[in-house]
């Protein structure tokens, strides 16, 4: 699995859905800084917050984690 799947995912999925960093922020209750280091792969996002995305976008938290396409 490569390391960065997440962040690659994670961006690509906001901007299909045409969000900011700062939407998608409050829509999870994080900071827009959170998103950013997300995607950038500073650092990845807690399980409780995975879990969120995935609902939000529809996807499996595998999907987002690059266990499954």
């Amino acid at each position: 699995m490569k390391e960065d799947t997440i962040s690659i995912r994670l961006k690509d999925l906001r901007l299909e859905n045409n969000l900011s960093q700062q939407k998608l922020a409050k829509l999870i209750g994080v900071t827009q800084k959170a998103i950013d280091f997300w995607e950038k792969g500073i650092n990845e996002p807690k399980a409780s917050y995975i879990i969120k995305l995935a609902k939000y976008f529809q996807v499996s938290t595998d999907y987002l984690l690059g266990v499954e396409d």
